[in-house]
């Protein structure tokens, strides 16, 4: 992508809708990994999600003559692949095997406050008054969900563990992905990241492979919609925004997903929300405002964009 004044224009425009993309995704996930996960095992679907992720990534790749990213961006791609498309995955799926679906919300969403406390610290990139505020506003209102989806279910501690565990992988990924997008392009990062995933779910190979034979067709089909959507898709996405703005107001906009979940549970399952759900709803979509809102400098040059690393052809 040229760095003309047309592209800069129109970069400003494409990177909310990438962040608009991933969180729609993202958010659909929930509903896709509810229902895959009364057939198949933590392992088993993380495996086989990141199995069509890879294929449908390679292939665009291919098309686009994309070759491997360079020897710097590899510690950081390793890394995050690892923790963010490996532990995260089968800790929160099989977290959500333990705990009901508000314990676990209000659990993972403790990942974008680590973000910004991590990033601003390894990454210099501050904690602005109106992100920390934002953030607050957003968990609240993440924490009023929770409460609104929490079933009469007992929480295990096991469960409880297994979801810090994803919320902390979580915002590790996020912050150790920040750098690789400055060595590599986000197609690049996000296709290289979930290969190394898929290399560290291979163990889970033979509970696939006997979980498959006796898995109804709509079970296989959400994970196929897991592995091509929610992560090949929204990951791109994700990592495309990501590599223009900082990663704390990035991940201050996931903030919105809990607000989509409790509007897709509407639409698709059928499941009216109450009005705890509607207003911790509206408390996430207010924080995300806040966090993403830039006062106007009066005087003074305009602050540089991002530098974005191009996709490096084989």
């Amino acid at each position: 992508m040229s760095s003309d004044a047309p592209d800069s224009g129109r970069e400003k425009w494409l990177a909310p809708v990438a962040a608009g993309v991933t969180v729609v995704l993202w958010a659909s996930a929930f509903v896709s990994i509810r229902s895959a996960g009364e057939v198949y095992s933590p392992g088993a679907l993380t495996l086989g999600r990141l199995l069509f992720a890879v294929l449908a990534l390679g292939a665009v790749c291919l098309v686009r003559r994309v070759g491997w990213p360079p020897r710097a961006a590899w510690p950081w791609i390793a890394a995050s692949g690892f923790l963010w498309f490996g532990v995260y995955n089968v800790a929160l799926n099989w977290g959500e095997q333990e705990v009901d679906a508000g314990t676990a919300a209000m659990l993972v969403n403790i990942a974008p406050l680590l973000v910004a406390l991590i990033g601003g610290r390894m990454l210099g990139e501050g904690l602005p008054r109106t992100l920390l505020l934002g953030m607050g506003i957003s968990f609240t209102g993440a924490v009023v969900v929770g409460l609104g989806m929490s079933g009469e279910g007992d929480a295990s501690t096991t469960g409880v563990l297994l979801c810090l565990l994803a919320a902390v992988t979580y915002a590790a990924g996020v912050v150790l992905q920040k750098p690789a997008l400055g060595h590599a392009g986000p197609l690049q990062v996000v296709t290289f990241s979930a290969l190394v995933g898929l290399v560290a779910a291979l163990p889970f190979s033979g509970a696939l492979v006997s979980e498959l034979a006796d898995a109804p067709a709509s079970a296989t089909l959400n994970m196929v919609y897991l592995g091509l959507f929610p992560t090949a898709l929204a990951f791109t996405t994700w990592a495309y925004a990501l590599a223009r703005t900082t990663a704390g107001r990035m991940s201050a906009t996931t903030y919105v997903v809990p607000a989509l979940v409790v509007l897709m549970s509407w639409v698709l399952l059928g499941e009216v929300p109450g009005v705890v759900g509607l207003l911790g709803g509206a408390l996430c979509l207010a924080g995300v405002a806040v966090s993403r809102y830039r006062p106007r400098a009066r005087t003074g040059p305009a602050v540089p964009e991002p530098a974005v690393a191009r996709e490096h052809a084989g």
